[in-house]
């Protein structure tokens, strides 16, 4: 009989299969993890801009393509609607995260190859989830328009008019505002781990999606003020004609990593 050796997986797909718990967060762990983000951004910075600034040129024709539909009551929205497509810009930086932590080569090539020959699919699932989580924001948006105001088309100072001005304007904002908040968390909820859990393990979207929730649920406090700093800061970023986004961006994924690899430990669940 041969002395036949059966090599072993290789570490990095025996991490990828390992088994996993949620740990709670806390408001310390947002802390270290915005640290570490900048840390990482601070060495890697290429990554970071060059990503920062697609993310960049993308608002801006997003933007720019719904002003030119005519529905100018949908811009608002669709500008702040543009935070939901933040963990999707960010995969790129979780990748680069992971290489600097598992001191990996962190170069172009390793960083793309290693996002499309293993997120593929899956990540692709994800970000139609999330593509169509934008599209019902600016839809709710239309619709909760025409149920205040009708069906007829007005120029952004009507709007802004109508909105601040009158009793249906003021409604409108409230009810607006609630429906918002209300699919804000639901989106944040299922996507606040669920790209950098893609990147990191061979699991589909659909087990990201509900381990994404369950974070959340474990520790609503802290996630829930980090979803409102990441609307914030994005938010402050946007308004300068999304530039703010160049550095707004990296930081906030690198972190997004992080606070990833805190939330989710070796174990059983």
């Amino acid at each position: 009989m041969s002395d036949t050796q059966v090599s072993s997986p290789p570490a990095e797909a025996t991490d990828r299969k390992a088994a996993f718990a949620i740990r709670a967060i806390t408001v310390d762990d947002i802390s270290e993890a915005l640290t570490v983000g900048l840390r990482d951004f601070r060495a890697a910075p290429a990554y970071g801009l060059v990503f920062g600034i697609a993310c960049t040129l993308f608002g801006i024709l997003f933007v720019e393509t719904v002003m030119r539909s005519g529905y100018d009551y949908v811009v608002y929205p669709a500008i702040a609607g543009f935070t939901f497509v933040a963990p999707l810009a960010a995969i790129g930086l979780y990748e680069t995260s992971r290489r600097l932590e598992r001191g990996d080569d962190v170069s172009w090539r390793a960083v793309l190859t290693s996002i499309f020959s293993h997120g593929g699919r899956e990540l692709g699932f994800m970000s139609l989830v999330t593509m169509f989580g934008l599209l019902a924001w600016v839809y709710s948006a239309a619709i909760l328009y025409a149920l205040f105001f009708g069906l007829q088309p007005a120029d952004a100072a009507d709007i802004i008019a109508n909105a601040v001005a009158t009793p249906r304007g003021l409604a409108f904002l409230l009810v607006g505002n609630l429906v918002g908040a209300a699919m804000s968390l639901v989106l944040f909820s299922v996507s606040v781990v669920s790209y950098p859990m893609l990147i990191d393990r061979d699991i589909d979207f659909v087990t990201a999606i509900t381990t994404s929730i369950q974070v959340v649920s474990k520790s609503p406090g802290p996630l829930i003020g980090w979803g409102i700093f990441i609307a914030t800061m994005t938010g402050i970023a946007i308004l300068p004609m999304f530039l703010g986004l160049v550095v707004v961006l990296p930081l906030l994924g690198h972190a997004s990593w992080h606070l990833y690899r805190r939330a989710i430990v070796a174990g059983k669940g």
